[in-house]
């Protein structure tokens, strides 16, 4: 599979998760939801690397880019003015995707489906409500939660059909590229996960430096599985790509 290819199945899964949230008034008030292309790319990497993609892979595809768009609109609302029409609407955005999001699954019937993608929200928002908590947490703990934001409803949905051997590269990738922006934000000040972790602390250079090193860290070791696992060269330069960005 070419590159033109690679970006073509991604494209048309976004264009295919878009069709199913699609509503007028949100559109025109809040615009399209947020979907993150190399999310994107992840999900449908076992079947860009050769695994047999069936109706219910198509389905289920798409149940998990809404599932990040819902949890994404409810992210962007913010603690002050939470009452405004713009805000309130990205509230609203957020649950009606995931009455889009249950509608696919229900049509699926697939039970075991249903169950790890609910334990996968659970995980993922107990770590994002981590931020507001009034515990210290180290380096590692917080990358261990920017990893499960980024990556665990696609690591259980990997589970779910036998992906697993795309787990690793998969929350290696997606945590990287998570990280190489929080840090960009934290050293501009801007609003982010990682500026609400450490807003208490007075040695903000110190923390910014260990996170570059953990990600230089990070890449080489990215790097070096990426030369190890079993992938079409198009696929690795694709995910070289991403990562280079």
């Amino acid at each position: 599979m070419n590159a033109t290819s690679i970006t073509q199945s991604v494209q048309t899964l976004k264009s295919n998760i878009l069709q199913h949230v699609h509503h007028r008034a949100l559109l025109q008030n809040v615009g399209q939801p947020t979907l993150q292309e190399e999310q994107l790319f992840f999900i449908q990497l076992p079947f860009l690397n050769g695994a047999l993609m069936t109706d219910e892979h198509q389905i289920s595809a798409v149940t998990v880019g809404i599932v990040h768009a819902s949890l994404t609109e409810h992210e962007k609302v913010k603690e002050v003015e939470a009452t405004s029409k713009e805000q309130q609407l990205l509230v609203l955005s957020g649950d009606y995707y995931s009455g889009r999001y249950y509608q696919l699954l229900a049509k699926t019937g697939n039970i075991f489906l249903i169950h790890k993608l609910s334990e996968g929200i659970v995980k993922r928002c107990e770590h994002q409500i981590r931020i507001y908590e009034d515990q210290k947490r180290s380096l590692e703990q917080w990358i261990e939660s920017l990893m499960t934001i980024e990556s665990e409803l696609i690591a259980q949905y990997y589970d779910v059909y036998g992906f697993t051997s795309y787990t690793e590269l998969m929350q290696q990738t997606l945590t990287y590229i998570r990280l190489k922006k929080e840090l960009d934000l934290l050293k501009k000040g801007q609003p982010s996960f990682l500026n609400k972790a450490f807003a208490a602390e007075t040695m903000l250079d110190s923390i910014i430096e260990a996170f570059q090193d953990h990600l230089y860290d990070m890449e080489r070791q990215l790097k070096e599985n990426l030369t190890n696992i079993d992938l079409t060269d198009e696929l690795k330069h694709s995910i070289e790509q991403y990562i280079t960005l």
